[in-house]
């Protein structure tokens, strides 16, 4: 007699191959989150302590919509904490800090920089495809524990030992710290500790805030008359120039330091030559890799603001900053970020620059060169015309330098001074440079247009300086945080260079006391401060008091 297989028959190998299966992917899928954050492939000789734990519900619980819930929430919890492992492993080798999900704004932030590296439409598929992989997975571990449940349920005999076993060889790993492979214990409960992890970093952020309330109320400058503020300072113009991602990397023990070393010599020599003097030394700065307000905050305020919820709660405070400083002593106040192309509310409601200056309101009709919507250059010459020249009040400025941000491709060039114009004589050049897309395939590029970057912010600083007839002109040039791992490397410091400029004798006399190193350029020996020290000492030496 012949016929087909009868359907138990034919469809019992496909349900083996099915339910193995799902046994497999239950017991990988919740110990991924270790592997992520070890870099352990190792990590997979453990029992996942998630996944008895919702076998032992399962079996447990006879109504099957409450099972079908349940298995939903462990596929869901076991998916949120692969991305909170994930985006903590790439903070980490970025901006070499844990990711704070209180602070999930700043994930946009990151979509920004993938954006500006490999382009927008790319970062957009790669995000919709981690998502629907996410979902997918969720979903699939959902259909995996109902499988392998609904076997435990129906093989009385041998499914609940089997389950009660793996749970007692966990529960006796746990209390012994047995490892099946050195380093790796065998009871796990990374999906469990990837959420715990995350807890915690949102907890420490929320007595670092309370912390830091308290410390911004405590400020004894804030108090200090206008007379005794800045008064060796009186009639300068004085700037505070951020060079983005200008960190120790970029001028000591790199193959690409010998480039950004070359200019700040020449530089140098060209600035004495017209009679400037520069004085050097390193901040230690709060943030790596990005996340550049935080340094500038920290620098405003003296308070240390290394996380995003800090600086939030910062920016609602009445702290005392710079700017506030020298706005009460008499100064005109300007704040310059290129990069923006929105207004910034906080600039007048907490930094009360009396002028706030973006990519929208400078006149530039020329292209963007990857993150930097504006170059250097045109950023310092229109800031010269248009805020310096002619004015009788002395101003102070913060300019946020970015032809240096990440992807660092591609590159603009330095113009003849007088032809900058609207910007439009840059329109030929980012198409003279490689682009991210391909400065991005291979790290010693990377690392290489980083350099050249920070020589191009570089030559455009003393293009300014070199072109702007004002004795009374004070710069403060520093860098914000050290570019992220790929060009830093593991484990580098938070150290960036600070420089004193101006033909101002008076400016140095009363930071004698500092023992910075003569130049622009600082030896290891040079002093090194926490950036969140400066605004004190500044404020010090400068005032009346000092």
């Amino acid at each position: 007699m012949t016929g087909p297989m009868p359907r138990t028959v034919a469809e019992h190998p496909r349900r083996a191959a099915m339910l193995a299966l799902a046994i497999v992917l239950l017991i990988a899928a919740p110990l991924v989150p270790g592997i992520v954050s070890t870099g352990s492939a190792l990590g997979f000789a453990r029992i996942p302590f998630e996944s008895l734990a919702v076998l032992f519900v399962l079996y447990i619980v006879p109504w099957k919509p409450v099972r079908v819930a349940c298995a939903s929430l462990f596929g869901a919890f076991v998916v949120v904490a692969i991305l909170l492992a994930g985006i903590d492993l790439g903070y980490e080798q970025v901006l070499d800090t844990h990711f704070d999900p209180a602070d999930w704004q700043q994930l946009n932030d990151a979509f920004g920089v993938i954006s500006d590296a490999m382009g927008a439409v790319p970062a957009a598929l790669l995000v919709a495809v981690a998502l629907l992989v996410a979902a997918g997975l969720a979903v699939a571990l959902a259909f995996s524990a109902l499988r392998v449940g609904a076997a435990v349920r129906r093989h009385l005999r041998i499914g609940p030992a089997i389950v009660t076993t793996a749970s007692a060889i966990w529960v006796i790993a746990a209390l012994t710290g047995a490892q099946l492979v050195a380093g790796q214990p065998t009871a796990a409960a990374a999906s469990v500790d990837a959420l715990g992890a995350a807890t915690s970093e949102a907890s420490k952020s929320l007595g670092a805030q309370s912390a830091l309330s308290r410390d911004a109320a405590d400020d004894p400058f804030a108090s200090q008359p206008a007379s005794d503020l800045l008064t060796s300072l009186r009639g300068k113009d004085v700037v505070f120039a951020f060079i983005e991602s200008y960190g120790q990397v970029a001028v000591q023990g790199t193959a690409f330091s010998g480039g950004v070393d070359k200019v700040l010599r020449e530089g140098e020599a060209e600035l004495a030559g017209d009679g400037y003097t520069s004085e050097s030394a390193w901040l230690t700065s709060p943030t790596f890799g990005g996340l550049s307000w935080l340094a500038h905050s920290t620098l405003q305020t003296g308070l240390r603001i290394d996380e995003q919820s800090l600086y939030n709660t910062v920016i609602r405070s009445s702290r005392f900053t710079l700017s506030d400083a020298f706005r009460k002593g008499g100064w005109r106040t300007v704040s310059d970020v290129p990069s923006d192309a929105r207004p910034w509310p906080y600039g007048t409601s907490f930094y009360h620059y009396g002028t706030l200056l973006n990519s929208g309101n400078v006149g530039y009709t020329g292209p963007r060169f990857g993150y930097a919507r504006i170059p250097d250059q045109y950023t310092w010459k229109y800031f010269a015309d248009h805020e310096l020249a002619g004015r009788h009040t002395p101003v102070m400025a913060e300019i946020d330098l970015v032809s240096s941000h990440t992807p660092w491709a591609p590159l603009p060039q330095i113009v003849p001074w007088s032809q900058i114009g609207d910007g439009s004589i840059y329109d030929s050049q980012p198409a003279q440079s490689e682009s991210s897309e391909q400065v991005w395939q291979n790290d010693a590029t990377v690392q290489q247009f980083y350099g050249e970057s920070v020589q191009y912010t570089l030559r455009s600083l003393f293009s300014f300086l070199q072109h702007v007839n004002d004795p009374n002109l004070v710069v403060i040039a520093l860098g914000d945080h050290q570019p992220a791992t790929i060009v830093s490397g593991k484990g580098a410091n938070h150290q960036v260079p600070i420089s004193i400029i101006s033909k101002s004798a008076s400016v140095f006399q009363p930071i004698a006391g500092w023992h910075w190193q003569p130049g622009l350029l600082p030896t290891h020996e040079a002093p090194l401060w926490p950036m969140d020290a400066f605004r004190d000492r500044f404020l010090t030496a400068y005032g009346s008091k000092g």
